[in-house]
């Protein structure tokens, strides 16, 4: 790392952080287990609705597709700053050239591309849609638009969980419940008083994710998401600053 960033490369060095971190990503066996596990259950999640339910349509995937993320991102965002933190290199990465921002920012777009890298396989399932269904393409596109923003959200998570710890499983555990309680509070709107449940309808990633899926693009649901990664994303450059005090 250090031979990569200088002085003269310091306006480039979050893409530089972004590109070693990706290259650490596809080089251990944790990012491939946890894409092959998610596009198996994907997989399992889809074809059941369409080999058992006989219906071609991708409504139940990306109905439970906001769970089955709150699981995957933590598990490949929890080593990018816990591991550096153990073994002490996060030190040695903060004497060089860059800031908190840097360094953040780096690791969230490494950790926000191998997302979309693992969603990238679901776009297939539209092929046996179209061959066997009569698709409404307005949920269909809508579903994966709010899939980017819902995985940009909960990578934010996931790297905020990472950033407080030294310890992955942690960081994993943190990251989950978070990402779980955002994307299912939702489904218990109804069992609660009028004002709390609007209120919480306010803050659920499920419910505005929802709202994209349905094919309705509206600018409060996007705004959200971007808000909410942001946040996220503020406070993990927060945490980095105090670690050097």
């Amino acid at each position: 790392m250090s031979e990569n960033i200088s002085p003269t490369s310091k306006k480039r060095a979050a893409i530089i952080i972004m590109k070693r971190e990706l290259k650490s990503y596809f080089t251990a066996p944790v990012a491939y287990i946890v894409t092959g596990l998610f596009l198996l259950i994907t997989g399992f999640v889809f074809y059941s609705t369409f080999f058992l339910y006989d219906r071609a349509e991708l409504r139940r995937f990306f109905a439970l597709l906001p769970i089955m993320l709150s699981f995957v991102i933590p598990a490949l965002t929890m080593r990018i700053f816990a591991e550096e933190r153990r073994v002490g290199s996060i030190e040695t990465l903060m004497t060089l050239p860059v800031t908190e921002v840097d360094v953040v920012a780096g690791k969230y777009l490494a950790s926000f591309l191998s997302t979309l890298i693992m969603l990238a396989p679901t776009l297939l399932y539209i092929i046996p849609v179209e061959i066997f269904g009569s698709p409404d393409y307005g949920p269909i596109v809508g579903g994966f638009i709010g899939s980017i923003f819902l995985s940009a959200a909960f990578t934010a998570i996931g790297v905020f969980a990472t950033s407080i710890t030294k310890n992955q499983i942690v960081a994993f555990f943190t990251g989950a419940i978070i990402c779980i309680v955002l994307a299912g509070m939702d489904r218990f709107l109804v069992l609660l008083p009028g004002p709390v449940a609007n209120f919480l309808n306010l803050i659920s990633a499920g419910e505005h994710f929802t709202s994209i899926s349905r094919g309705i693009l509206d600018t409060r649901d996007l705004l959200y998401f971007i808000s909410l990664t942001a946040l996220f994303l503020t406070a993990t450059v927060k945490v980095q600053k105090n670690a050097k005090l």
